[in-house]
């Protein structure tokens, strides 16, 4: 028996990387998991490491941007397995340039992925979450707790040079989880947020010169970081190295099961004791 067993859960950018752990992680503990993904092979690649695992998972491809996404994700969980358990807003990308370089593209892409998207699909989550709340109460049934788990960075809690628009962006998230926090309490609802320090992935692994790209919606994103600049940002973490996706993907999981229902509107920084 998993503790998440029964559970519906709901990944946003789970194709690849710390989403990808996150749907692994939390299928391995019996949840049934929505994976999205901006594109149609990394999510039906995690959907399929699911099954192979003996779990069960539903892709629900296209961009947290778009409009009509969110209702289009929600309805996705609630069609395929029946409910609405967990939503990790997990889902982003850095696009970084010094405030008088960066442009309103950038700063307006940042926001949207980060903070407007999760706003959008917690708003409509809100009427499955509050109907089912409803249908228990009326059965006479209890009301399980039910989370959220916000995604932010030490970037959102201490700043970080070039980054004024990821630091908006993940700042705006530990606003949205406290209000978030307060307005879901009535049902059963815990809403927190993980907040990472350095962790290796795609946007942040070593590339000589740093200058590895991504391509997102027809953008080409510069990403990765000099080896050097990487060793030496390392040398400042207590536990001498980055994170891995699987360290990500266990501190998102924490608030997932039942032992945290009493804890809400909390951040915790995984970041391997790195202080901001």
């Amino acid at each position: 028996m998993g503790k998440l067993d029964g559970k519906v859960a709901l990944v946003t950018g789970s194709g690849r990387g710390i989403g990808a752990e996150i749907a692994r992680k939390l299928a391995g503990d019996g949840a049934a998991v929505v994976v999205n993904d901006l594109d149609d092979a990394p999510a039906k690649e995690t959907v399929a490491a699911v099954e192979a695992a003996g779990g069960r998972a539903v892709a629900c491809v296209g961009s947290v941007t778009d409009d009509g996404f969110a209702e289009r994700f929600v309805q996705t969980g609630v069609d395929a397995f029946g409910g609405l358990d967990v939503i990790v807003n997990n889902a982003g990308y850095t696009w970084d340039g010094v405030v008088q370089k960066m442009s309103d593209e950038q700063w307006d892409a940042i926001l949207d992925v980060h903070l407007k998207a999760p706003f959008r699909i917690l708003r409509a989550a809100q009427p499955v979450i509050s109907g089912l709340v409803k249908a228990a109460k009326a059965a006479g049934d209890d009301v399980p707790c039910r989370k959220v788990v916000n995604i932010s960075s030490i970037a959102g809690l201490g700043g970080n040079a070039g980054q004024a628009n990821y630091a908006a962006a993940k700042a705006g998230v530990t606003g949205l989880t406290k209000t978030l926090a307060k307005e879901w309490g009535r049902y059963n609802v815990t809403v927190n947020t993980v907040a990472f320090g350095l962790i290796t992935t795609r946007l942040t692994g070593t590339v000589a010169g740093g200058d590895g790209t991504i391509d997102v919606q027809g953008r080409e994103i510069k990403v990765g970081v000099n080896p050097d600049l990487l060793a030496s940002m390392e040398q400042m973490i207590p536990l001498g190295r980055s994170g891995t996706p699987a360290d990500a993907a266990g501190a998102v999981y924490l608030f997932c099961i039942p032992e945290s229902d009493y804890v809400s509107a909390q951040t915790v920084v995984c970041g391997g004791g790195l202080m901001v």
